[in-house]
Protein backbone atom coordinates (compact mmCIF):
# COMPACT_ATOMS: atom_id res chain seq x y z
CA UNK A 1 0.00 0.00 0.00
CA UNK A 2 1.18 3.44 -0.92
CA UNK A 3 1.37 6.07 1.80
CA UNK A 4 -0.82 9.10 1.20
CA UNK A 5 0.34 12.69 1.71
CA UNK A 6 -1.86 13.05 4.80
CA UNK A 7 -0.48 9.85 6.33
CA UNK A 8 3.09 10.94 5.61
CA UNK A 9 2.64 14.32 7.28
CA UNK A 10 0.77 12.79 10.21
CA UNK A 11 3.67 10.42 10.74
CA UNK A 12 6.18 13.26 10.58
CA UNK A 13 4.24 15.41 13.03
CA UNK A 14 3.79 12.52 15.46
CA UNK A 15 7.47 11.53 15.34
CA UNK A 16 8.53 15.17 15.76
CA UNK A 17 6.34 15.59 18.83
CA UNK A 18 7.56 12.30 20.25
CA UNK A 19 11.18 13.34 19.69
CA UNK A 20 10.62 16.67 21.42
CA UNK A 21 8.89 14.90 24.30
CA UNK A 22 12.04 12.82 24.85
CA UNK A 23 14.79 15.29 23.93
CA UNK A 24 13.59 18.46 25.68
CA UNK A 25 13.66 17.05 29.25
CA UNK A 26 17.08 15.51 28.56
CA UNK A 27 18.35 18.85 27.25
CA UNK A 28 17.07 20.64 30.36
CA UNK A 29 18.85 18.07 32.54
CA UNK A 30 22.15 18.62 30.73
CA UNK A 31 21.94 22.43 30.76
CA UNK A 32 20.92 22.48 34.43
CA UNK A 33 23.90 20.27 35.30
CA UNK A 34 26.18 22.73 33.50
CA UNK A 35 24.91 25.77 35.43
CA UNK A 36 26.13 27.09 38.79
CA UNK A 37 23.54 26.69 41.54
CA UNK A 38 22.93 30.45 41.63
CA UNK A 39 21.99 30.48 37.93
CA UNK A 40 19.65 27.52 38.44
CA UNK A 41 17.78 29.44 41.12
CA UNK A 42 17.43 32.50 38.89
CA UNK A 43 14.97 32.75 36.01
CA UNK A 44 15.07 29.80 33.63
CA UNK A 45 17.26 30.05 30.52
CA UNK A 46 17.66 27.50 27.77
CA UNK A 47 21.38 28.21 27.29
CA UNK A 48 23.75 28.35 30.30
CA UNK A 49 25.30 31.81 30.67
CA UNK A 50 28.35 30.44 32.50
CA UNK A 51 28.79 26.75 31.66
CA UNK A 52 30.76 24.82 34.27
CA UNK A 53 31.45 21.21 35.25
CA UNK A 54 31.49 22.12 38.92
CA UNK A 55 28.34 20.09 39.67
CA UNK A 56 29.92 16.93 38.20
CA UNK A 57 32.81 17.32 40.66
CA UNK A 58 30.89 18.41 43.76
CA UNK A 59 28.22 15.70 43.48
CA UNK A 60 30.68 13.04 44.70
CA UNK A 61 31.27 14.94 47.98
CA UNK A 62 27.75 16.15 48.75
CA UNK A 63 26.56 12.56 49.15
CA UNK A 64 28.59 9.30 49.01
CA UNK A 65 27.52 8.74 45.41
CA UNK A 66 30.37 6.31 44.75
CA UNK A 67 29.15 4.04 47.55
CA UNK A 68 25.55 4.18 46.34
CA UNK A 69 26.62 3.52 42.76
CA UNK A 70 28.66 0.51 43.84
CA UNK A 71 25.75 -0.86 45.87
CA UNK A 72 23.42 -0.52 42.89
CA UNK A 73 25.86 -2.23 40.53
CA UNK A 74 26.40 -5.16 42.92
CA UNK A 75 22.73 -5.61 43.81
CA UNK A 76 21.36 -5.14 40.28
CA UNK A 77 23.95 -7.37 38.62
CA UNK A 78 23.58 -10.13 41.22
CA UNK A 79 19.78 -10.02 41.09
CA UNK A 80 19.79 -10.10 37.28
CA UNK A 81 22.23 -13.02 37.02
CA UNK A 82 20.45 -15.08 39.69
CA UNK A 83 17.07 -14.32 38.13
CA UNK A 84 18.24 -15.53 34.72
CA UNK A 85 20.00 -18.63 36.11
CA UNK A 86 16.96 -19.78 38.10
CA UNK A 87 14.50 -18.80 35.37
CA UNK A 88 16.40 -20.84 32.76
CA UNK A 89 16.06 -24.05 34.78
CA UNK A 90 12.42 -23.41 35.72
CA UNK A 91 11.42 -22.41 32.19
CA UNK A 92 13.21 -25.39 30.64
CA UNK A 93 11.40 -27.85 32.89
CA UNK A 94 8.05 -26.13 32.36
CA UNK A 95 8.43 -25.87 28.60
CA UNK A 96 9.80 -29.32 27.83
CA UNK A 97 7.87 -31.52 30.29
CA UNK A 98 4.17 -31.94 30.89
CA UNK A 99 3.50 -32.51 34.57
CA UNK A 100 0.54 -32.25 36.91
CA UNK A 101 0.04 -28.69 38.09
CA UNK A 102 1.92 -27.12 35.18
CA UNK A 103 -0.97 -24.80 34.35
CA UNK A 104 -1.41 -23.85 38.00
CA UNK A 105 2.30 -23.10 38.28
CA UNK A 106 2.27 -20.82 35.21
CA UNK A 107 -0.89 -19.08 36.42
CA UNK A 108 0.67 -18.54 39.84
CA UNK A 109 3.83 -17.12 38.26
CA UNK A 110 1.83 -14.71 36.13
CA UNK A 111 -0.56 -13.73 38.93
CA UNK A 112 2.30 -12.36 41.03
CA UNK A 113 2.62 -9.53 38.51
CA UNK A 114 -0.97 -8.43 39.17
CA UNK A 115 -0.33 -7.17 42.70
CA UNK A 116 1.35 -3.86 43.55
CA UNK A 117 4.75 -4.20 45.12
CA UNK A 118 3.77 -2.30 48.25
CA UNK A 119 1.67 -5.30 49.34
CA UNK A 120 4.87 -7.35 49.75
CA UNK A 121 6.82 -4.65 51.57
CA UNK A 122 5.57 -5.25 55.12
CA UNK A 123 5.60 -9.10 54.91
CA UNK A 124 9.19 -9.11 53.60
CA UNK A 125 10.25 -6.61 56.26
CA UNK A 126 8.77 -8.76 59.04
CA UNK A 127 10.27 -11.95 57.58
CA UNK A 128 13.75 -10.42 57.43
CA UNK A 129 13.56 -9.04 60.96
CA UNK A 130 12.26 -12.34 62.40
CA UNK A 131 14.92 -14.36 60.57
CA UNK A 132 17.59 -12.06 61.99
CA UNK A 133 16.22 -12.39 65.52
CA UNK A 134 15.81 -16.16 65.33
CA UNK A 135 18.96 -17.23 63.49
CA UNK A 136 21.32 -14.26 63.59
CA UNK A 137 21.37 -14.16 59.78
CA UNK A 138 20.93 -10.51 58.93
CA UNK A 139 18.88 -9.84 55.80
CA UNK A 140 17.40 -6.47 56.70
CA UNK A 141 19.55 -3.52 55.61
CA UNK A 142 21.92 -5.80 53.69
CA UNK A 143 22.66 -6.17 50.01
CA UNK A 144 21.85 -9.89 50.24
CA UNK A 145 18.37 -9.12 51.54
CA UNK A 146 17.84 -6.57 48.79
CA UNK A 147 18.86 -9.09 46.13
CA UNK A 148 16.36 -11.61 47.49
CA UNK A 149 13.70 -8.88 47.53
CA UNK A 150 14.28 -8.05 43.88
CA UNK A 151 14.12 -11.72 42.95
CA UNK A 152 10.57 -11.89 44.32
CA UNK A 153 9.24 -9.76 41.47
CA UNK A 154 11.84 -10.14 38.68
CA UNK A 155 11.99 -13.94 38.79
CA UNK A 156 8.30 -14.67 37.99
CA UNK A 157 8.34 -12.44 34.92
CA UNK A 158 11.69 -13.91 33.84
CA UNK A 159 10.28 -17.43 34.05
CA UNK A 160 7.19 -16.44 32.07
CA UNK A 161 9.26 -14.82 29.31
CA UNK A 162 11.68 -17.74 28.97
CA UNK A 163 8.89 -20.32 28.95
CA UNK A 164 7.43 -18.55 25.92
CA UNK A 165 10.85 -18.39 24.29
CA UNK A 166 11.67 -22.06 24.88
CA UNK A 167 8.23 -23.00 23.52
CA UNK A 168 9.16 -21.26 20.25
CA UNK A 169 12.29 -23.42 19.81
CA UNK A 170 11.49 -26.56 17.77
CA UNK A 171 11.44 -29.75 19.82
CA UNK A 172 13.11 -31.53 16.91
CA UNK A 173 16.40 -30.07 18.19
CA UNK A 174 15.90 -31.86 21.49
CA UNK A 175 15.03 -35.12 19.76
CA UNK A 176 18.08 -34.94 17.48
CA UNK A 177 20.38 -34.33 20.45
CA UNK A 178 18.68 -37.13 22.40
CA UNK A 179 19.29 -39.57 19.53
CA UNK A 180 22.99 -38.65 19.73
CA UNK A 181 23.00 -39.64 23.41
CA UNK A 182 22.62 -36.23 25.06
CA UNK A 183 20.83 -36.07 28.40
CA UNK A 184 18.41 -33.35 29.53
CA UNK A 185 21.07 -31.04 31.01
CA UNK A 186 23.36 -31.45 28.03
CA UNK A 187 20.47 -30.63 25.71
CA UNK A 188 19.80 -27.50 27.74
CA UNK A 189 23.38 -26.21 27.84
CA UNK A 190 24.60 -27.40 24.42
CA UNK A 191 21.49 -27.02 22.27
CA UNK A 192 18.84 -24.73 23.76
CA UNK A 193 20.92 -22.06 25.48
CA UNK A 194 22.93 -21.07 22.36
CA UNK A 195 19.63 -20.78 20.49
CA UNK A 196 17.96 -18.83 23.27
CA UNK A 197 20.64 -16.14 23.66
CA UNK A 198 18.32 -13.26 22.54
CA UNK A 199 15.63 -14.25 25.03
CA UNK A 200 18.12 -14.73 27.86
CA UNK A 201 19.73 -11.34 27.26
CA UNK A 202 16.30 -9.70 27.11
CA UNK A 203 15.46 -11.15 30.53
CA UNK A 204 18.88 -10.12 31.85
CA UNK A 205 18.42 -6.51 30.74
CA UNK A 206 14.88 -6.41 32.12
CA UNK A 207 15.93 -7.76 35.53
CA UNK A 208 18.88 -5.36 35.72
CA UNK A 209 16.83 -2.31 34.79
CA UNK A 210 14.08 -3.25 37.24
CA UNK A 211 16.53 -3.53 40.13
CA UNK A 212 18.53 -0.46 39.10
CA UNK A 213 15.63 1.98 39.21
CA UNK A 214 13.64 0.47 42.09
CA UNK A 215 12.92 2.94 44.92
CA UNK A 216 10.16 1.59 47.19
CA UNK A 217 11.91 -1.48 48.62
CA UNK A 218 15.35 0.13 48.54
CA UNK A 219 14.15 3.04 50.67
CA UNK A 220 12.92 0.69 53.43
CA UNK A 221 15.27 -2.30 53.20
CA UNK A 222 18.57 -0.36 53.27
CA UNK A 223 20.55 1.89 55.57
CA UNK A 224 23.34 4.44 55.02
CA UNK A 225 25.89 1.80 54.02
CA UNK A 226 23.70 -0.33 51.73
CA UNK A 227 21.60 2.41 50.12
CA UNK A 228 21.26 2.25 46.33
CA UNK A 229 21.70 5.13 43.96
CA UNK A 230 17.97 5.43 43.17
CA UNK A 231 17.35 6.30 46.83
CA UNK A 232 20.67 8.08 47.38
CA UNK A 233 19.79 10.82 44.89
CA UNK A 234 17.36 12.18 47.47
CA UNK A 235 20.40 13.18 49.55
CA UNK A 236 20.93 16.20 47.33
CA UNK A 237 17.73 17.65 48.79
CA UNK A 238 18.31 18.73 52.40
CA UNK A 239 16.23 20.59 54.95
CA UNK A 240 17.92 23.85 54.03
CA UNK A 241 18.78 23.57 50.35
CA UNK A 242 18.26 21.62 47.12
CA UNK A 243 21.28 21.16 44.86
CA UNK A 244 19.42 21.02 41.57
CA UNK A 245 22.49 21.15 39.37
CA UNK A 246 24.11 18.25 41.25
CA UNK A 247 20.88 16.22 41.11
CA UNK A 248 20.82 16.59 37.34
CA UNK A 249 24.53 15.79 37.03
CA UNK A 250 24.20 12.70 39.21
CA UNK A 251 21.12 11.57 37.33
CA UNK A 252 23.03 11.74 34.06
CA UNK A 253 25.98 9.82 35.48
CA UNK A 254 23.93 7.02 37.07
CA UNK A 255 21.91 6.53 33.86
CA UNK A 256 25.07 5.68 31.89
CA UNK A 257 25.27 1.96 32.88
CA UNK A 258 21.64 1.28 31.96
CA UNK A 259 21.78 3.25 28.69
CA UNK A 260 25.08 1.61 27.69
CA UNK A 261 23.76 -1.89 28.46
CA UNK A 262 20.54 -1.24 26.56
CA UNK A 263 22.32 0.16 23.48
CA UNK A 264 24.86 -2.66 23.47
CA UNK A 265 22.21 -5.38 23.78
CA UNK A 266 19.43 -3.61 21.86
CA UNK A 267 19.17 -6.07 18.98
CA UNK A 268 19.02 -9.02 21.38
CA UNK A 269 16.55 -7.22 23.62
CA UNK A 270 14.07 -6.59 20.78
CA UNK A 271 14.48 -10.11 19.43
CA UNK A 272 13.95 -11.62 22.85
CA UNK A 273 10.80 -9.64 23.58
CA UNK A 274 9.18 -10.56 20.28
CA UNK A 275 10.21 -14.21 20.33
CA UNK A 276 7.34 -16.62 20.55
CA UNK A 277 4.76 -13.92 19.78
CA UNK A 278 3.96 -15.61 16.45
CA UNK A 279 3.84 -19.37 16.19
Amino acid sequence: MRETVAERWSRRVFLTLLTLFVVVPLYVMVTTALKPLKDVRDSFSWIPARPTFEAFVDMWDTVPLGLYLGNSLIVSTTAAVLSVAIAILAAYATSRWKFRGRGVFLASVLSTQMFPGILFLLPLFLIYVNIGNATGIELYATRTGLVITYLTFSLPFSIWMLVGYFDSIPRELDEAASVDGAGPMRILFRVLLPTAVPGILAVLVYAFMTAWGEVLFASVMTDETTRTVAVGLSGYSTQYDVYWNQIMAASLVVSVPVVAAFLFLQKYFVAGLTAGAVK
